[in-house]
C-alpha cells in the first residue's frame, strides 16, 4: 500500500496527520508513505490535492466527497461527532486505509469530508445551517421589520452610517410600529447588533466603526464590514463596482481587491481568506467575525492558524470566497432599491 500526503507549505494540520497515520500503521511494513508539498492550484488539480492536509491511497482520496475540486484551500474534515477537524480520526483512517483494530465509526468517511460551512455561527435557536438559511435569517420577512432593515442598509451604503433614529421612526410608523420595538427584535435575531447606548453598531455585512475590513465604493463613500465575507459580498449586494481593503492580521499588509463588473481581481494573487467553523452559540459579531479574515498567503494564514489552534476552519482560495460573500448577501438588498453610482447623484 502507498500513501501519500499533500499538503501546502507550512500547513498546521500536517503534524498531526502524520502521527495519527503513524498509530494506525503501527508494525505495517508494506506501506509506504511519502509526502508531497503543492505550492499551485494547478500542481493540486495535477496531483488531486482537495484541500490541505489530503491523503491518496495507492492514488485515490477515500475521503472524496462528490463535487469537491482539487484546491489549495486548508480542508475541513468531521469526527465522529459531526464537529470540525482539520484531519481525519484515528478511527476514521483505519476505516478509510481497511485497517482493522476498531468498531466502525458513527459517520460515514464521506460525511467526514470537507463540508462547506456558512459565514458564522447561528443563534442557538435556528436551525437551518445552510448558506441558503443564513442569508433568511439576516431578511426578515416581517413587513416593518424588513422595512426598517432595508433603510438601515441603504443608509449604510449611501453614506457609510447608519441612519437616525428620527429617520428609522417615520419609517417604523408607517407600518404600524416603532423604531425601538423593530431594533430590539433586529437585535435579538442577530440581524443587526446595537451598542449599550441602544446605537446601532453593526447591521451584517456593515460595522459602524473602522474594521480592518474596508470597502470603497464608486460614489466615493467607505465602509466598514464585519469580516472578510461580508465585504466580498458587499459588491454583490449592492450591485456596484468597488474595492475591497482588508489587512492581514499578521503581516499587517493590505489585500487589495478590485470588483469591475462582478469580476474580482486580487492583489496579491497568493492571498487566501480564513473561514472560521466555529461552532456556538451568540451574535455572530461576538462568536467569530474577528477571525474571518484575509491573508497575504497561507503561509501567513498558517502562522495564525497555529496561534490560534482552538478557532477551528479552512482557507478558502479567493474564488470559493468570492462566491460565498455574493451567495450570502447578494439579495439581501431589494433589487428596486436605487443605488446612486457617483457623489453627484446623492445631493
Amino acid at each position: 500500500m502507498k500513501l501519500q500526503i499533500l499538503s501546502v507549505p507550512d500547513c498546521p494540520n500536517v503534524a498531526p496527520l502524520q502521527q495519527r497515520l503513524a498509530a494506525v500503521l503501527a508494525g505495517r511494513e508494506d506501506v509506504t508513505v511519502t509526502a508531497e508539498v503543492i505550492d499551485t492550484p494547478e500542481q493540486a488539480i495535477r496531483v488531486g490535492m482537495n484541500g490541505s492536509p489530503t491523503v491518496l491511497v495507492n492514488g485515490i482520496d477515500p475521503f472524496a466527497e462528490p463535487g469537491h475540486a482539487p484546491s489549495v484551500s486548508c480542508r475541513l474534515y468531521r469526527d465522529e461527532t459531526g464537529n470540525p477537524t482539520g484531519t481525519p480520526s484515528v478511527a476514521q483512517l483505519r476505516t478509510a486505509l481497511n485497517v482493522p483494530g476498531t468498531p466502525p465509526p458513527a459517520v460515514t468517511v464521506a460525511a467526514a469530508a470537507l463540508a462547506e460551512q456558512d459565514c458564522c455561527s447561528r443563534p442557538e435557536n435556528t436551525a437551518d445551517t445552510s448558506a441558503e438559511g443564513l442569508r433568511t435569517r439576516i431578511a426578515p420577512t416581517d413587513p416593518a421589520a424588513r422595512a426598517v432593515h432595508q433603510a438601515i442598509l441603504r443608509a449604510f451604503a449611501t453614506t457609510g452610517e447608519p441612519p437616525t433614529n428620527a429617520a428609522l421612526q417615520q419609517i417604523a410608523a408607517a407600518n404600524g410600529a416603532t423604531a425601538d420595538t423593530i431594533l430590539t427584535q433586529l437585535h435579538d435575531a442577530d440581524v443587526i447588533r446595537l451598542n449599550p447606548a441602544r446605537a446601532i453598531g453593526v447591521a451584517y455585512p456593515f460595522s459602524a466603526v473602522p474594521t480592518r475590513h474596508r470597502v470603497q465604493l464608486t460614489t466615493g463613500v467607505e465602509v466598514s464590514a464585519m469580516c472578510a465575507i461580508d465585504a466580498l459580498g458587499i459588491p454583490a449586494m449592492l450591485d456596484t463596482d468597488a474595492t475591497v481593503i482588508s489587512t492581514d492580521p499578521v503581516t499587517h499588509q493590505p489585500v487589495t481587491i478590485t470588483v469591475h463588473k462582478r469580476h474580482y481581481a486580487w492583489n496579491p494573487a497568493t492571498a487566501v481568506v480564513f473561514y472560521s467553523a466555529a461552532v456556538g452559540t451568540g451574535p455572530s459579531a461576538d462568536c467569530c467575525c474577528d477571525d474571518l479574515n484575509t491573508f497575504t498567503s497561507a503561509a501567513t494564514a498558517g502562522i495564525w492558524m497555529r496561534e490560534h489552534p482552538s478557532i477551528p476552519g479552512e482557507l478558502l482560495d479567493p474564488m470559493t470566497a468570492e462566491r460565498l460573500g455574493q451567495h450570502i448577501f447578494g439579495a439581501l438588498l431589494d433589487r428596486q432599491t436605487f443605488l446612486p453610482r457617483t457623489v453627484g447623484e446623492l445631493a
